[in-house]
C-alpha cells in the first residue's frame, strides 16, 4: 500500500508538530510525533506518595523492578513507544505490540487468544501490563520464564506465531530508516540500533505505563490518608471492605487482599489458585496488577471468565482442591480450598468495587497511543 505525495504533504501541513513523517511500501503508516517528547521520565510525574514513598502505608514503591542501568528517560520511553506500535518489528509488516496489548482494554485482548501474524492463535491470554514496573521478582509471562522485562519484550519478536522476526532482521529493518538512527542517538546518544537498546526503550515505555487516576485513588490525599466512605458509593465502599481490611470498621474481608497487595492491587510471585484439579506442572501462574480490571475481560492466564462475575463465583465456591494450590486458598483449619460463601450482594459490592480501580486518563492517554497513522487502518487478521 503506498500513500501519495500529496497526501503526507496534507498531513504534515494540518499537523505543524509532526516531527516525522514516514511511509514506505511496506505500508507501517505515518509516524508523528511531537517537537518535544512527552513527559515519562519519573521526575516529571506527580504519582501520588503511595507510588513514591516506601514510609507510607500501602505503598508500591519497594516493589519498583526498574533496574538501575535503565531508568526512564522521555527520550528512551518515547523510542519505546514507536517500536511497541511498529509493524516493521514483524515479518510480513502486520503485526505490533499494541496489537495484543490494547490501550482502550487495559493493555490486554478482549479476545481470549491472540492472532499472531499468519492467523494462529497464542496459547495464552494476553497479560494486562498495566503497572509492570511493581512487581519485584521482575520476571515476566504468565509462568515467569522471563527474568526481566527487558528480556521479555524481545521474545514476542521473535516468537514464530506472533511475529516471527530475527533480532539481526529488525535491527537491518530500522537502520533502513531516515528516523529511527535520530531516535536512538535521543535515547541512547549514538544512532547505534542493537537488540539490546531494543529491548531497553521498549522495556522504558512499558514501565511508564504507571496507573494512578481511579476513582479509588481519588479517596486518598496528598498525605496518602484514604477517605474511602465520603469517595465510594456504599456499594462500592462494601465491596472494598469485602476485598481488604478498613481501618475503623469491623472485619469482614474475604482476604482478597491477600493475594494483591498493597496500593496499585499488585502480585508478588507465581501462585497456584486452583483452576484446575489436575496440573502436573505446579500450575503456578503470575498476579497482574488489578488496575483497569474490568477493562481487560476476559481473565485468567487462558481467559476462561468471561465477566468479573464469573471470576468473583470462582473464588466464591469453585477453587479446585490442585496439590500444588497456594496456602492463602486453604481453609486453615480443614485444609480443604476456602469458601466465601458470599451473598448476592456481595458478590455485585465486589465487582462495583473492582470497577472503580478504573483510570480513563491512563485508558486515553496520548503518550501511551498508536503514534502512526494509516489512511485506512485494517486488523491485520481474518
Amino acid at each position: 500500500m503506498r500513500l501519495s505525495r500529496k497526501l503526507v504533504l496534507a498531513s504534515v501541513a494540518v499537523t505543524p508538530w509532526i516531527l516525522v513523517a514516514a511511509f514506505g511500501q511496506d505500508g507501517v503508516g505515518i509516524l508523528r510525533l511531537p517537537s518535544n517528547p512527552y513527559h515519562y521520565a519519573d521526575a516529571d510525574q506527580h504519582y501520588p506518595p503511595y507510588f513514591t514513598s516506601p514510609n507510607v502505608p500501602g505503598s508500591v514503591a519497594l516493589a519498583d523492578n526498574t533496574p538501575a542501568d535503565n531508568r526512564i528517560t522521555n527520550d528512551g520511553a518515547t523510542l519505546g513507544r514507536v517500536l511497541f506500535y511498529d509493524r516493521r518489528l514483524s515479518r510480513n509488516y502486520t503485526m505490533y505490540c499494541g496489537e495484543c496489548h490494547k490501550q482502550s482494554h487495559g493493555f490486554s485482548d478482549p479476545d481470549r487468544f491472540s492472532h499472531g501474524l499468519y492467523g494462529g492463535l497464542t496459547t495464552r491470554h494476553a497479560m494486562g501490563i498495566t503497572n509492570s514496573r511493581y512487581y519485584q521478582n521482575g520476571r515476566f509471562f504468565w509462568d515467569e520464564r522471563a527474568p526481566s522485562l527487558e528480556d521479555q519484550v524481545l521474545q514476542p519478536i521473535q516468537n514464530t506465531v506472533e511475529m516471527d522476526m530475527t533480532l539481526p532482521e529488525v535491527v537491518t529493518r530500522l537502520q533502513a530508516t531516515t528516523f529511527y538512527p535520530k531516535l536512538f542517538k535521543s535515547a541512547f546518544g549514538t544512532p547505534d540500533i542493537t537488540a539490546d537498546r531494543i529491548s531497553k526503550a521498549l522495556a522504558q515505555f512499558v514501565r511508564s505505563m504507571v496507573s494512578y487516576r481511579s476513582k479509588f485513588d481519588s479517596a486518598f490525599d496528598s498525605n496518602g490518608l484514604a477517605h474511602f466512605q465520603q469517595t465510594l458509593t456504599a456499594q462500592e465502599f462494601l465491596g472494598l471492605r469485602l476485598f481488604q481490611p478498613v481501618p475503623g470498621f469491623p472485619n469482614i474481608s474475604r482476604g482478597c487482599a491477600a493475594c494483591h497487595t498493597a496500593t496499585s492491587q499488585i502480585g508478588t510471585h507465581a501462585q497456584n489458585n486452583g483452576l484446575d484439579l489436575n496440573t502436573p506442572d505446579g500450575g503456578r501462574f503470575k498476579t497482574p496488577s488489578l488496575r483497569n480490571i474490568a477493562t481487560r475481560a476476559p481473565y485468567m492466564h487462558d481467559g476462561r471468565f468471561a465477566t468479573l462475575m464469573d471470576v468473583v463465583n470462582f473464588y466464591d465456591h469453585g477453587v479446585q482442591n490442585n496439590p500444588f494450590l497456594d496456602p492463602l486458598l486453604r481453609d486453615p483449619n480443614t485444609g480443604l480450598p476456602r469458601r466465601l460463601n458470599m451473598t448476592q450482594q456481595e458478590k455485585d459490592a465486589l465487582v462495583a468495587f473492582l470497577n472503580t480501580l478504573t483510570d480513563p486518563t491512563f485508558l486515553t492517554d496520548v503518550r501511551f497511543s498508536d503514534p502512526f497513522v494509516f489512511p485506512v487502518r485494517t486488523k491485520p487478521h481474518p
